[in-house]
């Protein structure tokens, strides 16, 4: 049951925000818990969760590195918090 929380909450996450549902975004969290239990071959449900989430983390921090996301929403930035840059 435990472990159908993370994927039930970013379901009605994402609802709310994009006004879809996604099914294969909501079957992915079950399936790299199922993956994470072979490869560490523990019953720790605690351990399982942490360690998704933090290969969610590095994920898509990876992927946002990839895709300069940042550099894209680099205006959108100085003008919704009034931040400055230095230039390079």
């Amino acid at each position: 049951m435990i472990l159908l929380i993370t994927p039930l909450m970013g379901a009605i996450r994402n609802y709310t925000k994009y006004k879809k549902f996604q099914p294969l975004i909501f079957i992915r969290t079950p399936i790299l818990y199922f993956f994470i239990y072979l490869f560490f071959q523990t019953n720790n449900i605690w351990k399982i969760l942490i360690f998704e989430r933090w290969f969610m983390f590095i994920y898509k921090t990876c992927v946002s590195i990839y895709r300069k996301d940042y550099i894209r929403k680099k205006e959108k930035y100085q003008q919704k918090y009034g931040l400055t840059y230095k230039s390079n």
